[in-house]
């Protein structure tokens, strides 16, 4: 037998139509930093394009579901549902803390490909090769770190969602419900295939020490002079210690570390991608015909705030809407004016609420 004949199976010609570089390319566009984290994502992903290109029943190569590892404000959930985008697929964010152990009163597991398939307009072939975005994964680690061997007392919200997840995330065929505002209903069930659903977990994982002295910060951790700290690379023995069960970290084998973001990163997130935050104010106001703009240094000292109230790059809306809520009161009655904001016109605004 030929070379060529022992590797038909990968099927050499069915290719997928984005390269690792153009998914980079396209999340280096719209997401801030982690560079590492976007190749390692643009990677899986296209491993994943070339998994489903091969033909069912004859697939050498396995699942590349992620777990994205980072503080709060990263942009863990910003990289997953870009590149949804990017592969032109359906996209939903389910929060694991809202499931239980089937049985329970809550959400089954299988509601989130509900979920997705509600996102898809119920098309099934849609559905199926969409992407899950599970956040807060550690929230439900094994509670009971008495027991190693699960043999602890029942854990409903917690590793039992785990085992609950593990058929997901290995891929087979489930019955999901029509409708998600009534899953315990249990009438109208479809049949759905999670193989060639790529699904991306994420969780802070804030007691562990992944940085420097192991203090804890949300979205940013500096050394005393703006730049993050080295990082330590955490690997399935911390997350199994920390109550993950292995079985469900063999079945995200791709895990990707995200940093801090420190300042000059932060303030690119406020201008630089296409959606960012002053494009929207912006845009806000120019809906009252209101030119706004943004100077450097204001810039600078919105970022200042974020990094003194440790809210990451998640906080900086919370912080622009504060620094722009009296324009945005007055725009309609401000029809043609220019207005620039500074640094002094930020510390201002931010000045009535003490850090």
């Amino acid at each position: 037998m030929s070379k060529r004949a022992v590797a038909a199976p990968g099927n050499a010609s069915a290719r997928p139509s984005l390269t690792p570089r153009e998914i980079y390319s396209y999340l280096d566009a719209h997401v801030i930093g982690q560079e590492r984290a976007k190749r390692a994502v643009a990677i899986a992903a296209y491993n994943h394009l070339k998994r489903c290109a091969q033909p069912k029943g004859r697939r050498l190569i396995k699942k590349s579901n992620l777990l994205l590892i980072g503080p709060t404000g990263c942009g863990k959930t910003h990289i997953a549902r870009n590149l949804a985008d990017c592969m032109k697929v359906p996209f939903i964010v389910a929060d694991a803390t809202e499931y239980t152990e089937a049985g329970y009163y809550g959400k089954d597991v299988e509601v989130m490909v509900a979920e997705l398939l509600f996102k898809s307009g119920h098309s099934i072939e849609e559905t199926q090769r969409g992407i899950v975005f599970i956040d807060e994964i550690d929230k439900i680690a094994r509670r009971s770190q008495g027991a190693r061997n699960g043999a602890g007392s029942r854990d409903i919200g917690g590793e039992g969602v785990q085992q609950s997840l593990l058929k997901l995330l290995e891929g087979r065929e489930i019955f999901v419900p029509l409708n998600v505002t009534q899953h315990w209903n249990k009438h109208d069930f479809v049949q759905v295939d999670t193989s060639d659903i790529l699904f991306i977990a994420a969780g802070t994982f804030s007691d562990l020490s992944m940085y420097g002295d192991g203090e804890k910060t949300i979205g940013m951790l500096g050394a005393g002079d703006g730049k993050p700290e080295k990082r330590k690379r955490i690997g399935g023995k911390e997350l199994s210690d920390y109550g993950m069960l292995p079985e469900l970290l063999g079945r995200l084998p791709v895990i990707v570390q995200l940093d801090p973001l420190d300042e000059a990163q932060l303030v690119d997130v406020l201008s630089g991608p296409p959606d960012s935050l002053v494009k929207e104010y912006q845009a806000l106001l120019a809906a009252d015909d209101v030119t706004l703009d943004f100077a450097d240094d204001a810039m600078r000292e919105i970022v200042r705030f974020a990094v003194a109230r440790r809210v990451g790059a998640r906080g900086l809306r919370g912080i622009v809407e504060e620094v722009c809520q009296d324009l945005m009161f007055e725009a309609p009655e401000r029809r043609g004016d220019s207005v620039t904001i500074d640094a002094a016109y930020v510390r201002a605004r931010l000045g009535r609420v003490e850090l």
